[in-house]
């Protein structure tokens, strides 16, 4: 294995992270913008309201895209690693 098979796993890795966490991060995203502009027009200022609702977005988010990032990541094995552990 030479360092540019290496270096083409890595790449490949990291943008298979990439695509699994995305859904994630972005309704994150959106959920802590709408979170935080609803707390400007209304001038409350309390923690909780931004940490439950986007931990509920999170969670949602989460369980609708589980089966999306076991595949990806069963594929990027099966195409990608396990051909170089039996070869």
């Amino acid at each position: 294995m030479s360092e540019a098979d290496i270096l083409s796993l890595l790449r490949i890795a990291l943008r298979s992270g990439v695509v699994m966490a995305a859904p994630i991060l972005i309704s994150a995203l959106v959920a802590g913008l709408a979170i935080g502009l609803l707390q400007a027009l209304t001038s409350v200022q309390e923690l909780t309201l931004t940490f439950v609702p986007k931990l509920f977005v999170i969670v949602i988010v989460f369980w609708l895209t589980a089966g999306f990032m076991t595949v990806t990541l069963v594929g990027f094995f099966e195409r990608r690693v396990l051909p170089l552990i039996a070869g």
